[in-house]
Formats: C-alpha cells, sequence, structure tokens
C-alpha cells in the first residue's frame, strides 16, 4: 500500500488532521513542538459514492473501499538537513514515503504557539522546502563524484544518470525542488525516484484554517497566499481543510456529522477533498468489481493495462488472464443493469492491450 507522509513546522495541525483522516486518536496534538517523535501510520478509506451507487445496481449490502496509508511525520525546523531537532529522523521518516501532503497553518490562534513567531504561511512552505532541497543537494553532490568515474569508464547507464544529476545541481542550488525540474524525460523521472530524493516526491498543500473561516476559506488572506505560490513554483494542488472541525466530527455518527457541518454553512471539512487529491496525487485509480458477495474498489497505478489490473485482486487472475469483461461507470449507472448495457453495446471484452481507466467495472475470465 503506498504511503503519504503528512508533514509541516510544529504545531500548524498535522496530529489532529492524522487522527481526523484516521478517525482516530492515534496521535498525540498538543501545543508544543516535538509532541510527534515516532511517526504514527494510519489506514484510510478513499472516499467513493460511485461504489454505493453500484451496491444498489448489483444488490448486495457490503461494500469493500479502496485505501491508502497515511504518516503522521514529526514537526520540522529550519536546520533539519544539518541534523537540527529531530531532523535527520525527520527526513528519513519522509523518504520512505510516496508523497507528500504539506500542512500549512492558515489561521491566527494566540493560545496556540506558533514556533515561528507570526503566522506566514509561503515563510513556512519556503522553510520546510528549503530543508528538504538542502538534504538532497547533499545527496546529489555525493553521487555526482561517484557516477562520474562510472561514466567516464563508459558505462551508459552511469553516463544517462550522469547527465541528469548535471542538470539537477544547479537547479536544487537554486532552491527549487527537484519535482519542478523543468523537461524531464520519462526515463529521467524513474531515476529521479530511483535516488530516493525527498523533494521529487509529489507534494499537495493543506490549508488548515480556523472553524469559522471554512465557508469562506478560498477568500481567506492566507489560503489566498499560498494557492498563488504554490501554482507558481510548485506546479501544486492545495485544499483548505480544517482539522480542528474534523477532530470533533470523530465521535460523531455520519448523520450527526452532516448536521454539525451544515450548521457551519458547509458539506465537508475538506479531508474528504484532501484524501481524493492524494489518491490521485499518487497516480491511483479504482476499478470496481460488482456483484450479489460485494462491491469492492480494487486500486491501481493509471496506465495499467487488464492484466495488470487483474493481478491486484490475485497473482493467478494476471498470470491466466484470458480477458476482460468491462462496462464503463457512467454506461452501467445510466442504464441501470449489466443486461441493459450489454444489449446496449456498452459491455465490452477487452484483451491484455486494454488501458484500464478509472470508474471500470469488470468481471475477469482466466486460466486456473
Amino acid at each position: 500500500m503506498l504511503k503519504a507522509g503528512i508533514v509541516g513546522l510544529p504545531n500548524v495541525g498535522k496530529s489532529t488532521l492524522f487522527n481526523a483522516l484516521t478517525r482516530s486518536r492515534k496521535a498525540e496534538a498538543a501545543n508544543y513542538p516535538f509532541c510527534t517523535i515516532d511517526p504514527n501510520v494510519g489506514v484510510v478509506v478513499v472516499p467513493d459514492e460511485r461504489a454505493y451507487v453500484l451496491k444498489g445496481i448489483a444488490k448486495t449490502n457490503v461494500v469493500v473501499p479502496a485505501a491508502i496509508e497515511f504518516v503522521d511525520i514529526a514537526g520540522l525546523v529550519a536546520g533539519a538537513s544539518k541534523g537540527e531537532g529531530l531532523g535527520n529522523k525527520f527526513l528519513a521518516n519522509i523518504r520512505e514515503t510516496d508523497a507528500i501532503v504539506h500542512v500549512v497553518r492558515c489561521f491566527v490562534d494566540d493560545d496556540i504557539i506558533h514556533t515561528m513567531g507570526a503566522v506566514d504561511p509561503v515563510r513556512d512552505i519556503e522553510v520546510i522546502t528549503t530543508e528538504l532541497v538542502l538534504a538532497d543537494l547533499d545527496a546529489v553532490e555525493k553521487r555526482l563524484s561517484k557516477t562520474q568515474k562510472l561514466a567516464k569508464g563508459g558505462d551508459k547507464d552511469a553516463a544517462a544518470e550522469f547527465a541528469l544529476l548535471e542538470r539537477l545541481q544547479p537547479h536544487l542550488n537554486q532552491g527549487k525542488p527537484a519535482n519542478v525540474l523543468p523537461d524531464t524525460t520519462d526515463d529521467e523521472k524513474k531515476l529521479l525516484q530511483f535516488f530516493q530524493l525527498l523533494s521529487a516526491k509529489p507534494v499537495i498543500y493543506a490549508c488548515n484554517v480556523a472553524e469559522g473561516d471554512l465557508a469562506t476559506a478560498e477568500e481567506n488572506p492566507f489560503v489566498k497566499q499560498v494557492a498563488a505560490f504554490v501554482k507558481a513554483h510548485h506546479d501544486a494542488a492545495y485544499v483548505p481543510i480544517s482539522a480542528h472541525i474534523e477532530a470533533e466530527l470523530i465521535d460523531l455518527s455520519a448523520e450527526e456529522a452532516k448536521e454539525f457541518l451544515k450548521d457551519l454553512g458547509v458539506s465537508d471539512s475538506g479531508v474528504s477533498q484532501l484524501i481524493k487529491g492524494t489518491y490521485n496525487l499518487l497516480g491511483l485509480q479504482t476499478y470496481f468489481t460488482a456483484g450479489e458477495k460485494e462491491v469492492r474498489c480494487w486500486t491501481i497505478k493509471k496506465g495499467w493495462k487488464a492484466p495488470q489490473a487483474a493481478g491486484v485482486i490475485h497473482t493467478d487472475f494476471e498470470k491466466g488472464f484470458i480477458k476482460a469483461e468491462v462496462v464503463a461507470y457512467d454506461d452501467l449507472t445510466r442504464l441501470g443493469s449489466t443486461a441493459a448495457a450489454r444489449d446496449a453495446g456498452k459491455y465490452r471484452i477487452e484483451g491484455k492491450e486494454y488501458v484500464f481507466q478509472d470508474g471500470d467495472v469488470v468481471l475477469f475470465r482466466f486460466n486456473n
């Protein structure tokens, strides 16, 4: 299962958000730096209303949703790349994740300490980005000297690595993260993953706003600053959320939570959008199997072909793959049944080269 690491400065709401995402109280949330030391890990259900629509069509009572893993990582401080605070531990924990959810404080509260004084979300983003970039720059410079020798010896793979590292070094020296290195080829993107660079990981920004600001979050001046900055400098998405509100919802039933949010003038605290955004950030998509036993959401990487997609159910499905019987979610729900979809010519037989689409509803045929 792919992991998303929740990062940010101390006291920005990371642990509160983690508890909200995982519907638990596993992470200590306190008004002092480093209340999280060892990372907390939780499995989070990916909201997908399509599964519950299919539940009615399939006439089943069971839905098994998709899930991803979130890791609550200790707060970072300036100098982490040189070991300040919990720097080395923090950076090692990020290295083990596949994507980053960067929580940015977008509220003022005199009762909650800000480790850098006043609230300034752009400065906070730059502090963390700088630490990731500095750690990467150190790793790149070490790798450059090693790779140069191999490249000069005629090693073609080393030559490709060296060429990328030579482009990457000045880019990082300018304080820019590796994930916005321009004109990278697919092969170079794979190399960046191989290098395990921290700033090469995809990132989404969670703008943590006060409870009273959620209904008008897009007008929040801090959120506006983040939106403009991350679009210009990180080519990244952002989601306004209220970790405090979500923490209040943990112990409420679904109906009670809905009423609570309605009273605040919103239908969602933003956490559902954040989970979906992170799922997309990880390059994931969902296909469904639907029958009387259950409707199940299966998670695959975008671009996977039919046998790979079958393999997430069981390795035997991939090895013995014959064909996939496929209907698009939109066609199935519009027509109301598999039989109607078949009569309308929307039920297709696909072979090994078929690239799965998000929302495909599938039945596999395979040899035992």
